[in-house]
């Protein structure tokens, strides 16, 4: 009876491969096929998945924190749970594609009284079961539980996609937070620098006050130019400490041994990448394969949706030894089995499993809208980041001449008033533009550099950490 039991499983496994899942077709992708702005970089230049992030941030601190944050931080670990979580979802769906056998050992003893026996006596009576049973085992011949499974796995890959998406995220995210904290440190030094060069300017415009040599006005707007220096340098102290806490977060444990900083203006902070065409995205960023792996994860569930419609068959078997007593249960004579097949065949639900497709059918749809529209996404994150790079670095240029020209300027005005031929109402405007030059440039180097990062970021970027001709050259 066991081998006929198993012949009848294994046969019944073999004929439950069809399914009434629509045939998966991969949208077209909703974008043009070149770029608004053409790439200026090199064509053999490696593309951004094949640039590991040690590569594309050459500087010595920041690979440091990122390494560190791909550890300890924590919106990453749940990531990676998440994933975890996933997989063992799908061991849970795909196990019911297979026969599930128990090992089963029942006894029962029962007093009947004589008023309730023919002979009028009181009765006690045994039974003892030993066996193996197969409890509802259905056979999939619509494909419904190979759909269910089909979706359950679907998500497991769309999780893991999502786990990589987050895992570039974080690398782009520290990154922007090492830079902001960077930035916000060279605009607090020139913040102090301007405040104690003012601090100075104040003390002598007072002296020449006292002894009659300039006026009231005179005294008023140097302490002004020294009241606004303060406020700046103590608004940036703030922002700087609040940026730092931040990258803490990010990194995720505190901010100690790390290799010395570099300027924003150094050569060596991050490295450049071409853009390469809008269909690269559909193999290059993760979250686009995530919401597409969750749009075949919804179009295997209208597989599921239209077996309902079909009969459902299942099998509950047992075979094992039976007796009244224990010591007859492996006597000749003692073996029972048991086979129970049933056929459930919907007639009225009253609309549930036309319901339930048109749901099906719906969140497809959904998924359909949502998968394009990353590709929508990441095709303008991408045209962005192409649109401000070139503009960017002339911005820089021409910032770095609105300085030399200010501090040449300030110079002039410094000549010319202690030559008494200017009045420091000249000299205070012109400290006041040189500032303001400095801090512009220092923000105008943040965002060509948060741009290319941005641009690494949206082509797929960051998640080896190795490029690969360093990896194919060890």
């Amino acid at each position: 009876m066991i081998k006929q039991l198993t012949l009848t499983v294994l046969a019944a496994s073999v004929l439950s491969g069809c399914s009434l899942a629509p045939k998966f077709l991969r949208p077209e992708a909703p974008v043009a096929a070149d770029y608004p702005t053409p790439s200026a970089v090199a064509a053999n230049q490696s593309r951004a998945t094949e640039t590991g992030w040690r590569t594309f941030f050459p500087d010595a601190r920041l690979q440091s924190l990122i390494s560190t944050a791909l550890v300890n931080n924590r919106d990453l670990r749940v990531a990676a749970l998440r994933i975890e979580e996933a997989r063992a979802q799908y061991n849970i769906q795909s196990a019911d594609l297979l026969p599930n056998f128990n090992g089963t050992a029942t006894g029962a003893r029962a007093r009947t009284p004589g008023s309730l026996t023919s002979s009028g006596n009181s009765t006690v009576s045994s039974n003892y079961q030993v066996g193996l049973s197969l409890a509802s085992f259905e056979l999939d011949f619509f494909g419904r539980v190979r759909s269910l499974n089909d979706a359950a796995l679907a998500q497991y890959l769309a999780t893991e996609e999502a786990r990589q998406a987050a895992h570039i995220s974080l690398v782009a995210e520290v990154a922007k937070a090492y830079l902001a904290e960077r930035a916000y440190d060279e605009q607090l030094t020139l913040a102090q620098n301007t405040l104690d060069s003012r601090n100075t300017a104040y003390g002598l415009a007072k002296q020449r006050f006292e002894v009659g040599a300039s006026s009231a006005l005179d005294l008023r707007q140097n302490e002004a130019l020294l009241q606004s220096a303060r406020v700046a340098q103590l608004t940036l102290a703030r922002q700087r400490a609040q940026a730092l806490n931040a990258l803490t977060v990010l990194v995720g444990q505190p901010l100690t041994d790390l290799p010395p900083a570099q300027p924003l203006s150094a050569q060596n902070i991050v490295a450049d990448i071409p853009a390469g065409l809008p269909s690269d995205l559909l193999t290059q960023r993760p979250d686009i394969r995530s919401a597409e792996q969750t749009l075949r994860a919804a179009n295997a569930n209208i597989g599921a949706a239209r077996a309902a419609f079909f009969p459902r068959i299942s099998l509950t078997a047992g075979v094992g030894t039976a007796s009244n007593s224990l010591s007859g249960l492996f006597e000749n004579g003692s073996r029972a089995w048991s086979f129970a097949p049933q056929l459930v065949l919907p007639i009225f639900q009253g609309g549930r499993n036309t319901a339930n497709l048109t749901l099906s059918e719906v969140r497809k749809n959904i998924a359909i809208a949502n998968y394009e529209k990353s590709i929508q996404v990441a095709f303008r994150e991408v045209a962005d980041a192409l649109v401000a790079r070139s503009l960017l670095d002339e911005q820089i240029d021409a910032q770095g001449l609105v300085q030399a020209a200010q501090a040449e300027r300030l110079k002039l005005a410094n000549l010319r008033f202690d030559n008494g031929i200017a009045s420091s109402l000249d000299v205070l405007d012109a400290q006041r533009e040189l500032f303001s030059a400095e801090q512009s440039l220092v923000q105008a180097r943040l965002l060509r550099l948060t741009n290319a990062i941005d641009l690494y970021r949206s082509l797929g970027g960051g998640l080896a950490e190795t490029s690969v001709a360093t990896a194919s050259a060890k």
